[in-house]
C-alpha cells in the first residue's frame, strides 16, 4: 500500500461562500458569464499537482461547494466513492488518502488527514452532492467539461437544470396524485385537474391544443418538450394545489380542479407581467435525448479520465 504523501497547508484560502448563497436560478441559459468565469478560476486555482496528476484537496472543494461541515461532506464523497466502483473504475485511482499540515498558531502545526481527488473524484462528488447548492450545480458540469469552451459550459448547466425541474414536477405531481386520491379523486379525475391546471396556465390553450402547436407526440407527456421556465411555472402551481389540500378540508374533482386551475391562472399572472406569454415559447428539445446524451457523456468520462498510477508503475 502506497504511503501518504505529506502537504504542506495551502495558504490564504479564498473560499466562495458568498456565492454558494446565490439562488441556484441563477444557473440557467441566461447566467451573467462573468460569474461563470469567476468560478471557474476560483476552482482552477485549487487545483495541485500530485505526482503528475492535477487533483484537489478534499478539504478544499468542502469548502468550495459550501459545506461548513467536514463530516457532512464526508458522507458525500462515501456516495461518490461507491458511484465510482459501480461504474468499474477503481476508487484508489481517483481518491488517495494524504496528510496535511496546517498552523496551529504561536508555531504550533498540526497533522490532518485529507482526500486528493482526481477531476473524476471531483466530479462524482459534486453529481452526488446538494443540488440547493449553487456551487453543487457549478461543479456538477464544470469538472465534467472543464477542458471545453465556456459556451458549452453555460449550455450544459441549462440542460441540467432543465433536467432537474422535470424530474422534481414528476415528483410533485405523484405526490399530488397520492393526496388527492385520499380525497376521492381516481387516476381519471387527476388527469381532468391536470388539464385545467394547463388550461389556465397556456391562457386557454389545453394539453392537447399545446401538444399540436408543439409538435408534441400525443403518447408523450407535454412537460417533455416545455423550456425550463415553463416547467417550473407547473411545478410551483402544483405545489400550491399540494399544499392547499393537505391543510384543508377541499375534496372531490371539482372543487381540487378549481384550487389547481386558480393557482395555474396565478402563476401565469406573474409570467405575464415580466413578459413571458408560455403559450407563445418555442418547444425545447425532447428531454429524454438531452438525459440519454448526459449519461453517455459520464460514461465516456468514465473512461477517460486519468487517474492516479498504479504502485509499481513507471513514471
Amino acid at each position: 500500500m502506497r504511503d501518504k504523501p505529506r502537504l504542506s497547508q495551502d495558504s490564504s484560502h479564498q473560499f466562495i461562500e458568498r456565492v454558494s448563497a446565490s439562488d441556484p436560478r441563477n444557473f440557467r441559459r441566461g447566467v451573467q458569464s462573468q460569474k461563470i468565469a469567476r468560478l471557474r478560476s476560483i476552482f482552477e486555482n485549487k487545483a495541485i499537482d500530485l505526482e503528475g496528476i492535477e487533483v484537489w484537496l478534499a478539504r478544499d472543494l468542502q469548502r468550495l461547494l459550501g459545506y461548513s461541515e467536514w463530516r457532512n461532506f464526508q458522507n458525500v464523497i462515501a456516495k461518490a466513492k461507491e458511484a465510482c466502483e459501480r461504474v468499474g473504475a477503481s476508487m484508489d485511482d481517483h481518491f488517495v488518502d494524504v496528510n496535511k499540515v496546517i498552523e496551529k498558531g504561536k508555531g504550533a502545526r498540526e497533522e490532518i488527514r485529507d482526500i486528493a481527488l482526481t477531476r473524476y473524484a471531483c466530479y462524482l462528488i459534486a453529481q452526488n452532492g446538494d443540488p440547493a447548492k449553487s456551487p453543487v450545480a457549478f461543479a456538477q458540469t464544470y469538472f465534467a467539461l472543464q477542458t471545453r469552451k465556456q459556451e458549452v459550459l453555460e449550455e450544459r448547466l441549462a440542460e441540467r437544470e432543465r433536467l432537474d425541474a422535470r424530474e422534481k414536477l414528476s415528483q410533485t405531481e405523484r405526490e399530488l396524485s397520492g393526496v388527492i386520491y385520499e380525497r376521492g379523486v381516481d387516476d381519471r379525475g387527476f388527469a381532468v385537474i391536470r388539464s385545467r391546471g394547463d388550461a389556465a396556465l397556456f391562457g386557454g390553450h389545453s394539453t392537447l391544443d399545446m401538444k399540436h402547436q408543439l409538435g408534441v407526440p400525443a403518447s408523450r407527456a407535454l412537460a417533455d418538450f416545455l423550456p425550463t421556465v415553463t416547467i417550473k411555472a407547473k411545478d410551483l402551481a402544483a405545489e400550491i394545489t399540494n399544499y392547499t389540500v393537505k391543510n384543508t378540508d377541499i375534496r372531490g374533482e371539482a372543487a381540487i380542479g378549481n384550487e389547481h386551475e386558480a393557482n395555474n391562472r396565478r402563476v401565469r399572472g406573474a409570467l405575464v407581467q415580466s413578459g413571458i406569454n408560455p403559450e407563445n415559447l418555442p418547444a425545447e428539445e425532447d428531454i429524454k435525448k438531452v438525459e440519454r446524451r448526459r449519461k453517455s457523456e459520464e460514461k465516456r468520462l468514465s473512461k477517460n479520465m486519468p487517474c492516479f498510477p498504479k504502485q509499481g508503475e513507471p513514471d
